[in-house]
Parts: structure tokens; sequence; C-alpha cells
């Protein structure tokens, strides 16, 4: 066995470690049985890596699905969880087959386009409903079905239903998660594991199993038990049909973002495939909601961690599938001594680093527009659900863009022209450059690069250049890393804010 497949068993077993519990507890949070989440890192990480997800990237149930998993479930259910389960997996698996279809058609760069501040205000908005609604669970309590903002505004009248061990339980496992990764010389054991190692001891000394069970984990001792399968009598309903489509956006987004990170965090020589690994996702997400799991994303998290413990190739993410396999298949008595409060701790430091007071700070220093567009997707997320939060920062990101006296001809139909020189070949770019022809300045870049060394990019026509291509212009020379590429600026541009990223426009 060589160095690279140890290496790769080891961080397999280490991620497995790290995200055992996270997928128990972000299935419970999803409305949807603890081993859902568990089928969905399995499937994930051995489907996954069969059909050529990316080399580093870990695949499993993520936090930033929740929100729209739950919401499935309770509109789709009406009541009823159990139905609402079976049809949010039929949602799943239409998700699924639109996303392989997306990666047929070659469509996955559109994650490469959306703008970074509604992206942030979104997760944001999801890091502030996690928590609102775990909480709750963290003191032993069942939240009402109501929007996160009154959540926390009446937690203070829940407080009296407080369970003193299951609270205790839930602070120890929370400062655990908080302190643990700061002591450096044992950081790199995941404080998820020393969370179970601490907190299944309390379970056993207080015999919780038989004293309080339902504050406890409930998986089937036979894990193939759990297997459920969709219902598909409400798929055509308007219901259904907004959940395929945020299943779609929000988890394709996220996926690809991660597969894009994990190459920038790898310093990878040539882009990962975006069509190949969402077709990897899709094909994974349709085995998933067949069988009862929940909706994957390559989770950035465990992608870091993986590569922190040497994993490089999708050998990582199979072991990491095939380790919760075995750990469902024999230790099910013992994941049962899991307190959900020790789970809900874990997903309250998740939404606390999304919605964390240096995310507002971030995108406040980049520019006042920007964090308008962060505010407006956070607030609206949180009003409404995260389709029309994301629409609505969108359209505000559009109506700025007119405002600043550009129009929608310029905007959709920017002039990119190719003056070849004697030792070089110049793209000459007329009009505004913003995230909507991003796409098309990208793919003619590619087709320049199969043909030319030197490309000169020329700005010096251009009329206004957004931030979602101000942060792209900046890693323009890792396109190719062959290609020597160069930009002509535009000394006409002037910044609207001070900040290397902020959007820029001719001078008045």
């Amino acid at each position: 066995m060589n160095a690279t497949i140890q290496n790769d068993i080891k961080a397999g077993f280490s991620v497995f470690l790290l995200a055992l519990p996270l997928c128990l507890g972000i299935a419970l949070a999803s409305g949807c049985p603890a081993i859902a989440g568990i089928f969905t890192a399995i499937i994930g990480g051995i489907i996954g890596s069969i059909f050529g997800s990316a080399g580093a990237t870990i695949k499993g149930p993520a936090a930033g699905m929740i929100v729209i998993v739950l919401g499935a479930v309770q509109e789709l259910g009406q009541g009823d969880p159990e139905l609402g389960y079976r049809l949010a997996l039929a949602v799943g698996m239409v998700a699924a087959l639109i996303q392989i279809g997306i990666a047929l058609m070659k469509k996955a760069v559109i994650a490469e386009v959306m703008p970074p501040s509604v992206i942030h205000g979104m997760l944001a908005a999801i890091g502030i409903i996690i928590i609102s609604k775990q909480i709750y669970v963290l003191i032993g309590s069942t939240p009402a079905p109501s929007k996160p903002l009154s959540l926390i505004y009446n937690f203070p009248l829940e407080m009296s239903k407080l369970h003193p061990l299951i609270f205790g339980i839930g602070v120890l496992s929370f400062l655990i998660a908080a302190f643990w990764p700061k002591i450096k010389k044992v950081s790199l054991i995941p404080s998820t594991i020393v969370i179970l190692a601490v907190v299944i001891p309390i379970s056993l000394f207080y015999n919780l199993s038989a004293t309080a069970p339902a504050y406890l984990i409930n998986l089937p001792i036979n894990c193939f038990k759990g297997i459920q399968f969709p219902d598909f009598s409400q798929i055509t309903t308007p219901t259904s049909i907004k959940y395929i489509i945020m299943f779609v956006l929000v988890g394709s987004l996220e996926s690809l973002l991660t597969v894009c990170a994990v190459d920038s965090i790898q310093q990878k020589k040539e882009e990962t495939d975006l069509n190949q690994d969402l077709k990897a996702l899709g094909v994974a997400n349709f085995a998933s909601a067949c069988l009862g799991g929940l909706p994957m994303i390559s989770e950035i998290v465990r992608s870091k961690a993986n590569i922190d413990y040497g994993g490089t190739t999708p050998v990582a993410n199979f072991c990491h599938g095939l380790f919760m396999l075995l750990a469902v298949i024999l230790f099910p008595n013992i994941l049962n001594l899991i307190p959900l409060s020790a789970l809900a701790a874990l997903l309250i430091f998740v939404g606390l680093r999304l919605a964390a007071p240096r995310e507002f700070k971030h995108v406040y220093e980049i520019g006042k527009d920007q964090f308008f567009l962060f505010l407006t997707t956070f607030l609206v997320t949180l009003e409404t659900d995260l389709l029309i939060g994301v629409a609505a920062g969108i359209l505000l990101k559009l109506v700025l863009f007119v405002i600043r006296g550009n129009s929608i001809k310029g905007l959709l139909f920017p002039i990119f022209t190719v003056e070849q020189q004697e030792n070089q070949v110049v793209l000459v770019i007329d009009g505004p450059l913003t995230f909507v022809s991003y796409l098309k300045f990208k793919n003619i870049m590619k087709n320049l690069a199969k043909e030319h060394k030197k490309i000169v990019v020329s700005l010096k026509a251009v009329t206004y250049i957004d931030h979602t291509v101000m942060k792209k212009l900046h890693g323009l020379a890792d396109l190719n890393k062959n290609i020597e590429i160069s930009i002509e600026d535009n000394q006409q541009l002037v910044s609207l804010y001070n900040h290397p990223l902020s959007p820029r426009q001719l001078k008045c």
C-alpha cells in the first residue's frame, strides 16, 4: 500500500470521527430521523467517490441545508413529520436529477458568478436560524414553529423548562467545541470526538437511557430498518417545486463554492472540473434520497479537515463513508447514548461561525453597497425564506447597477474584442464588466489560453467593474499557471470605497 493511500485512509478515519455527531445533529435539526444523516455521509463518501467527486472534498449533510430541509418537511407534511420527511425525499430525488442535468449541460460554473455579499448574507441568516432553534434543544425543550427572531425573543420564557443536567451537557459540549481547537498540542484530535468521549460516560453514569430517553439519540439497532422511501404524491405542487429549486440552488452553490475553496487551499495547478463534481454530487444525492438520506454537498469544514489530516484523493472521502457504515452496524447502542443537547451545542457553534460579527464587519469594510446587499439578503431570508432572500439580494445589486448610470443592455452585452499582436494577444473589453458577463469573459480567456502563452486583458474601455469581478480579477493569474496574464488598467476608473475589491466606475 503506497503512502498516499495510507494517508487517505488515516484522513478518512479522522474526518469520520469529526463528521459522525455533526451528521446526527444535522439530520435531527432538519426534522428527519438521526439515521438519515448517517445514510447521507455513507452514500456521499462511497457513491460520490466512485462517480468522480473532487479530490479532497468530503461529501455529506451540511448545516447550510438544515433550514431548507426542515422547511420542506414542515410545509409538505402539514403537521405530519413522517409524511413530510417522505415527501421531502421525493423533492430531493427530483433536485438530484436536475443537478445531474446541469452538470451534463456544462453549466456548473454558474456558482462562480454569484455575488459574494449575497452568499454571505444567506449563510449568516442560516446561522441565525440554526441558533434560534437549537438553543431550545440545548436546554431540553422543543421550539414551536415560528420565525427565527420570534424564537430568540421568546427564549427567556422557555428557561423555566430548563433541564439542568441536559443543559449542563450542552454547555460543556459547546465549551469543548469552542476551546479545544485552540490547544495546539491536541488540536488535530477532532473536538467532536472529545465531546463524545465526555458526554457518553456522563449519559451512562446518570443512566439517561432509562431516566430520560427522550433527550438521547434514537438510532435503529439494525440500521437498514431505518431506510425510508420517497412519496411522490405531492411532487407537482407549488410547495414541492419551490423546495426543488431551493435544494438545487443552495445545495449546488454551496458545494461548488467549497470545491473552488478546496482547490485554492491545495493550490492545485489545474482547476477541478466543476461539472464532473456536480454530476457525482447529483448521483449521490439521488441515491441518498432513494434510501432516506438528506441532500448533501461538498462540506467545507470536513473538506478542510481532510486536507489538514493529509487526505488528497477521493479515497479519503470513500473511507469516511465506509467507517460511518461500520459505526452504525457495529456500535448503534453506544451512539444511542449521545444526548441531543450535545449535538445542539455543535450546531449552535456552527451557526455562530456562520453569523459571526466578523462576517458583518468584513462585508462593511468592502463598501456600504456590499453591506447593503448583505443585510438585505440576511433580513429578507430571516423573514421569508432562502430563495426570496437570495433573489432580493441579486435584484438589489441590479438596481444599484442601474442607479449608477449603467444600462441593462450594457450589463448584458459588453463587447469583447480579441486583437492579435506579434508575441501576445490582447482581449479588449468595452462596457461594464460584472457578474452577469463574467462567465463569457472566463470562457474567452480559457479559449485564448489554449493557443497563446501571453494574454493581455485591456480594461481601458471598461466603464464599470463590480465587486464580484474585482475579486475574480485578483485571482486571474491562477486561471492557467502556464500562461502569462497581465492587465492593462483603466486610470479613469475610480473605486467607490477605500477597499481593493470595491466596485469601480468612470470618474464623473
